[in-house]
């Protein structure tokens, strides 16, 4: 299988867009594509909030993987978080994977971070047992999210 890893580009915006959507629904996340298009290529080649790699295969985006930098207040340093890691299932077992991680470990080290860190679901069976063939190891914390549109704060 030939591929190629590189930075993602604004023309690869309406290819990504049914990957995300397909990592969601592995995921068993709910997904709604409503503007996310515009919001996701604004972050990647606007403000640059948000770093991207695509894998190509011929003329197809087969895989991507999306990061971004934040702080770490205990060890008084950067460090690279990975957002979103897929791959087609056809693309899986080829050693992607590893060249992608391998390539984040060389921005991270560049960029001074003093780790990556990323979260999958427990059930990703799969995505464990490569984090854990490629040296991860794994935190017991409890990851939780505030929908900010569902919570109401009610003052005096």
């Amino acid at each position: 299988m030939e591929y190629k890893i590189r930075e993602a580009q604004p023309t690869d915006i309406p290819q990504l867009m049914p990957l995300i959507a397909a990592h969601a629904e592995y995921e068993k996340a709910a997904f709604k594509p409503d503007g996310k298009a515009e919001r996701l290529a604004e972050a990647l080649f606007v403000s640059k909030r948000l770093h991207g790699l695509v894998v190509k295969q011929g003329g197809e985006l087969i895989g991507y993987a999306t990061y971004t930098y934040d702080y770490a207040t205990w060890d008084a340093a950067e460090f690279m978080y990975l957002d979103c890691l897929f791959l087609v299932e056809e693309a899986r077992g080829q050693k992607i994977g590893e060249q992608i991680i391998n390539l984040l470990k060389d921005i991270a080290t560049a960029r001074g971070c003093i780790n990556i860190q990323w979260q999958t679901p427990d059930f990703n069976e799969p995505a464990i047992r490569f984090y854990k063939r490629n040296m991860a190891k794994g935190l017991n914390k409890v990851r939780f999210t505030l929908n900010l549109g569902e919570s109401k704060t009610i003052i005096g």
